[in-house]
This record gives C-alpha cells, structure tokens and sequence, in this order.
C-alpha cells in the first residue's frame, strides 16, 4: 500500500520519459503530473495538473492544488519540462521555459517540506571529448547552442535559488528505445532505409560519436534517485549513459546491415559543400539536417557514468548495439507507426 506521505511531482509528465516515469513511479508513490493545458496528458495513474511555468498565477495554482490534495510534503520534484527544438535559432522560450521556468517552480516549492529536486540537464554541455577520453561531471562545460546554453544556465540558477531544497542535476546521454524516440537515430535509420542520397555523405569524423542511454534505464536511475534520496549530498551531478558509445560509422553498419543486408559505404565530404546541401534540402522543404549542425558533426562525447552507479547502484541494462535490430525490427514490421511515433516526414 502507497505511504499518503510520499508525493513526487513530475513536470513534462505527458512526454516521452515522463510518461515511462509516472507508469513506475505509481506503484510505490502518488504521483502529481504538471502539464500544459490539453492533450496529450499524462498517464491515468497520476493526477493531472494544468500549469504555465512562464505564469505565476499558473504556478501558485498549480501549488495550492497540491498544498490542498497532499499536504506539505514532496518526496521528489522531477522537472523534466524544458523548452528545445531543432531549428538552431535563437529564441526567448529558452530563457522564459527552461530557466525562468525553473526559477519559478523553487521559488514556490520554499513554502513546502521537499525531500529533493531533480533536474533533467543534458550530456551536451559539456566540452566535446575525443575517442577513449570520458566525460566525468568535472569535465569543463562547453555548451554550443541554445539548447544545452540553457541548461547550464538553469544548473547555475538551481544553485541559487535552490534554498534549503537538496537538489540532483542529471546530465542525461542522447535518450532512445526499441520504437525509436532519439531524433538524431531516427532521422539516420530513415536516410538509410529510404537509400537516400544524404546517408552515404559525411563532412566529419566517422569514428567519432555521442554516448546514449535507453529510456527505461533513464527512469530506473530517476528511480533510484528517488529512493536514495535520503543518502545523497545536498548538491549532486550524476552522468547518466550507456557504458559504450557507438561511433558514427559503428551506427551507420549496423543500421544499414539491418536494414539492407550490407554495409552502406560513407563518402567523405567538405563541409562547405554539406551546409550548401543543408541549406538547399531546407529551402525547398523540410529536412532534419540544418547547416548550422555540420560544424557540430565533429564533436565526440564519451560520457563516464561511475559517479551514478556507486551512488545509487545503478547500472544501465541496455546498450544500443543490442537494442538498434530491434528498433529496426519495428520499423520493418509496421514503417506507418515507426514513423508516426517519431515525427518522421
């Protein structure tokens, strides 16, 4: 039976990790999921409440809907709502969602007993690393666009405005699982089961990589966190990723081999001529690839994850190699749904 004392809010409850998250949490806690107004809402099993982290009225809201329903105890806050996209642009919803947003949410939650607040940061803020070199949480911190700029700006504000409030920053590896649900994989799975022109050119180091992590292991960690609350320091930054990092062409065979059968050949290319590409692709329609990702296509990140395995006896049970035949298992038997579910044009 659930303890009418454990309470964990989770924000961007509807998403595709918050959604996970409540379906597990909901067994042990009652689980409050802060949404936006409207569809899609997040799992049956905890309550939905409507909130704007960019509105103060929304937000004290918000928080006298749990003061009432729950009382003055939170076990956990997990804030995974943040505002991102694709478009390499600049744009105020950055500042006024992610870190504003976070601001507000501690400013309110001084008036409550919380256990802790975990915040949901992004392996990309860290400098690129090379081939063999981990990242560890002591790594500098070199965001190169808005995306991950926001999020150590919203690690620096939590330090500030955190009070008496323990707080966990997970810097989080790129998130996948069998269905998909990793842009930069997805988009790369469709280049090559489309045989498009664009999977066989590179402008970048094909032995370079990015560190991943399955979504159930995400929230096995969220878990975790959770439970050990209690253990941990006051302030914490934990890596959270798979134990190995696929390089580009690590990625490329296997998904082509899946797919096709064979490996498909990559073609060394400039990068001038690949943002000219971009460029024209996102002219004349809508392609996932942006000119200003190509001079990104270099960077290597190669995340070392010990610090959470020894503070919460985490360990990750998936890794990408095992789970990409899968993923393309699905694709195959039903492409509709595959690319319904990840936004494929």
């Amino acid at each position: 039976m659930k303890d009418k004392a454990e309470v964990v809010i989770v924000t961007g409850s509807s998403g595709m990790i918050g959604s996970a998250l409540i379906h597990k949490l909901a067994e042990k806690y009652h689980v409050i999921g802060f949404d936006h107004d409207g569809y899609p809402f997040p799992p049956a099993e905890a309550e939905c409440v409507s909130v704007d982290l960019t509105s103060d009225d929304r937000m004290d809201f918000a928080f006298k809907r749990v003061r009432y329903a729950y009382g003055n105890k939170i076990a956990s806050v997990i804030h995974l709502a943040a505002y991102y996209d694709f478009l390499g642009e600049p744009s105020d919803l950055y500042d006024k969602v992610t870190v504003k947003g976070t601001a507000r949410m501690l400013k309110y939650l001084q008036d409550f007993e919380v256990e802790q607040f975990v915040f949901s940061s992004s392996m990309l803020v860290y400098k690129p690393s090379s081939p063999g070199v981990l990242i560890t949480e002591e790594s500098p911190l070199v965001p190169k666009w808005d995306y991950p700029k926001s999020k150590v700006t919203t690690e620096k504000v939590m330090n500030e405005k955190r009070g008496e409030i323990p707080i966990v920053m997970m810097r989080i590896a790129g998130v996948y699982s069998e269905e998909g649900n990793s842009i930069p994989i997805t988009n790369q799975v469709q280049r090559i089961y489309e045989k498009q022109l664009s999977a066989k050119l590179y402008p970048a180091n094909t032995a370079h990589g990015s560190t991943y992590v399955h979504r159930d292991d995400v929230i096995n960690a969220i878990a975790l966190t959770i439970e050990k609350r209690n253990d941990l320091p006051k302030e914490v930054v934990m890596n959270i990723g798979d134990d190995e990092t696929l390089s580009y062409k690590e990625l490329q065979d296997i998904i082509s081999t899946e797919i096709h059968g064979n490996k498909m050949p990559i073609i060394a290319i400039p990068k001038w001529f690949a943002k000219t590409g971009a460029f024209m692709l996102n002219l004349f329609g809508k392609a996932f690839i942006k000119p200003w990702m190509i001079d990104l296509a270099d960077d290597h990140y190669e995340m070392d994850s010990s610090k959470a395995k020894k503070l919460l006896g985490w360990k990750p049970k998936h890794g990408l190699r095992e789970t990409l035949p899968k993923m393309i298992e699905n694709l195959k038997d039903d492409p509709k749904k595959f690319y319904q579910v990840n936004k494929l044009e």
